[in-house]
């Protein structure tokens, strides 16, 4: 009777995500069948398997978008504002979360304007600024700004994990006289590895998602990112929806291979700390 209740109970539950699931992932079906196909074979219909897989379809789309500049952009973007800024988060955090400071709350506060305030508030007086430096144009004009928004959420994610961390080892560490350098790295560091990994995870998505910085910083085509890249691409391949379907699967591959690789790593960061050692 209790398991029967129980089915009876989640079973609304079930169907409602079955739903969304659906929902959400027959565009992407679409998307990846239309990939392999030719253009008539699009035509006669989204869902078709096509007759045979065409994989020149992503070479043709590789060559003829210029994707190789463009991921090149994307992945040294990428990698110094995930590096810069989870660094700066971890410290940031451990400072807000462990230690005592004067002026600690207001200076928090201070740091988390740049993630309170929408990015597209700012990115005009954001423009002039890095002009005046000489900065657009540049690599710098895409990872100084993306640091800048990262560190503001990385600071708040951080702080969370570090004040939930176990006071019993952060005392214990204390009375043992390690220094705070050796308590972050030797005490609280093998704990926050699955908060930090999501953080990772995260800050790669959005920087590697980031249109409208790359879109108003830079104008040189070498230096664009792949996702102003393949809106570029959209414009001249609008009627080649084979071709166009390969580029953005090229786009979006890394994100779904990132997501893959850190997804046991999501449940473990949002909820880590909450348990206490």
């Amino acid at each position: 009777m209790r398991t029967t209740y129980r089915w009876k109970k989640l079973l609304p539950n079930y169907l409602i995500l079955t739903l969304f699931l659906v929902v959400v992932f027959l565009p992407v079906l679409g998307i990846l069948l239309s990939a392999f196909k030719t253009q008539s074979e699009v035509i006669r219909g989204p869902f078709n398997l096509p007759e045979t897989l065409r994989w020149s379809n992503f070479t043709n789309a590789w060559t003829a978008g210029r994707f190789s500049d463009y991921f090149k952009s994307s992945i040294i973007v990428t990698v110094a504002v995930v590096v810069v800024s989870v660094f700066f988060s971890i410290l940031t955090g451990f400072a807000f979360g462990v230690l005592s400071f004067p002026l600690q709350s207001i200076l928090y506060l201070l740091l988390l304007v740049g993630f309170m305030i929408p990015f597209e508030a700012v990115v005009i007086p954001l423009y002039h600024f890095m002009y005046r430096l000489g900065l657009t144009d540049t690599y710098w004009a895409l990872i100084l700004p993306q640091i800048g928004l990262s560190v503001s959420f990385g600071t708040l994610w951080m702080t969370g994990f570090f004040r939930s961390a176990p006071q019993e080892l952060i005392d214990a560490a204390a009375i043992d006289g390690c220094s705070r350098w050796q308590m972050l790295w030797l005490i609280l560091w093998p704990l926050a590895k699955p908060a930090v990994l999501t953080l990772v995870a995260l800050i790669f998505m959005w920087t590697w998602n980031e249109f409208l910085l790359a879109l108003v910083m830079v104008q040189k085509e070498t230096l664009r990112t792949l996702p102003v890249g393949l809106a570029f691409f959209q414009g001249r391949y609008t009627a080649d929806v084979p071709r166009l379907a390969a580029g953005s699967i090229i786009v979006a591959g890394p994100i779904v291979l990132v997501y893959f690789l850190f997804q046991r790593y999501f449940i473990r960061g949002l909820f880590g700390g909450a348990v206490k050692g």
